[in-house]
C-alpha cells in the first residue's frame, strides 16, 4: 500500500487509525474550519474533509492522504467546536433529551484521484440537568470537540441510545474507511 498520511492531529483519530493496522504518518492541516451553510450538512463535512486533505496532499506526492471533518447536527443547527465554555453549555442543553446526528466527512486523495464519502450516526442523549453540564464542562473534555462532547469520555453517561458506527462519533468511521482503503492495497 502507498504511504498513508493522516491529515489530522486529533489524538482520537490517530488511535482509531491504529485499529486499521496500516502504517501512517500524521501531518497537520492549516485549513480553517468554516462551514459553507449553502451546502447540505453531509456536504459541509465532506467539503471540509476535502479541504484538509488537499492542504496536506500538496506536500505528499504519491501518498494516500486522508482528511476528516466531524460535525454534530441537531434539527437545523450545525454544531461545530464550541468557542468557549458558555457555547459548550448551550450546545449540551440543545442535545439534552434529544436525538442528534454525528456526520464525519472523509476524503482520500491519491495523486489526482479523489474519493469522498461520509458516515452518519444517530445519538440520543438522556435529559441532562444544568449541574451535570457544569460539572462536565469543568473537566474540559468539550474543548475542540464537535457538539461539545467526547462520547469516549465522561459524556458517555449522557448517551441513552446510539444507532450507527460508534467510532464515527469519535471522528473516524473505522469500518467504512477500512473498506475504502482496500482499493489501494497492492
Amino acid at each position: 500500500m502507498n504511504k498513508i498520511v493522516l491529515a489530522s492531529q486529533s489524538p482520537r483519530r490517530k488511535e482509531l487509525m491504529a485499529l486499521l493496522e496500516h502504517d501512517f504518518i500524521v501531518a497537520k492541516s492549516d485549513v480553517e474550519e468554516i462551514f459553507d451553510h449553502h451546502l447540505e450538512v453531509h456536504d459541509m463535512a465532506m467539503d471540509l474533509a476535502l479541504q484538509k486533505a488537499k492542504d496536506v496532499a500538496k506536500d505528499y506526492e504519491n501518498s494516500l492522504v486522508l482528511g476528516f471533518d466531524t460535525i454534530v447536527v441537531y434539527q437545523e443547527y450545525v454544531l461545530g467546536k464550541p468557542k468557549d465554555d458558555q457555547d459548550a453549555k448551550e450546545m449540551l442543553k440543545l442535545l439534552s433529551g434529544n436525538k442528534h446526528q454525528v456526520i464525519t466527512g472523509v476524503a482520500i486523495i491519491h495523486n489526482s484521484q479523489k474519493e469522498i464519502f461520509y458516515a452518519t450516526t444517530d445519538v440520543v442523549f438522556r435529559d441532562i440537568d444544568d449541574d451535570e453540564i457544569d460539572t462536565y464542562i469543568r473537566f474540559k473534555e468539550h474543548l475542540d470537540k464537535a457538539g461539545a462532547y467526547a462520547i469516549q469520555g465522561k459524556a458517555a453517561k449522557f448517551v441513552k441510545e446510539i444507532s450507527g458506527d460508534f467510532y464515527n462519533v469519535m471522528g473516524l468511521p473505522v469500518s467504512m474507511l477500512y473498506q475504502a482503503l482496500k482499493k489501494y492495497e497492492k
